[in-house]
């Protein structure tokens, strides 16, 4: 038996990728603007700047283009990294990347 739904719609559609945009744009800029932090360490920029090139490098573990699965191991390599820096993703930095995402996506309209 399938667990998926059975009924597609447009509008559904356009909601779940604007989540999932969202999702990976918050970790990306959550990455950029701590790096752009004069609080941030040599050895925490290192880790950002390295998750961030393999997110803009098109041909990494699983190529970009590929549909459906092709930014899964970007995800991945950001998540990490914000794992790793946490303590210097502060509050100025996550108010700098919701001001970013409100200015691209618009409210959330949880």
């Amino acid at each position: 038996m399938s667990h998926h739904p059975t009924k597609f719609s447009d509008s559904a559609f356009w909601a779940k990728l604007k989540l999932v945009g969202q999702k990976v744009a918050e970790l990306a800029l959550q990455l950029f603007y701590a790096l752009k932090s004069p609080r941030c360490p040599v050895w925490a920029k290192a880790v950002i700047i390295s998750a961030l090139a393999y997110f803009i490098f098109p041909f990494d573990a699983v190529p970009d283009f590929v549909v459906g699965v092709g930014f899964v191991d970007d995800i991945g390599v950001m998540t990490a990294a914000v794992g790793t820096v946490a303590a210097h993703i502060d509050e100025a930095v996550k108010a700098q990347a919701k001001a970013k995402l409100l200015d691209w996506f618009g409210p959330d309209k949880k």
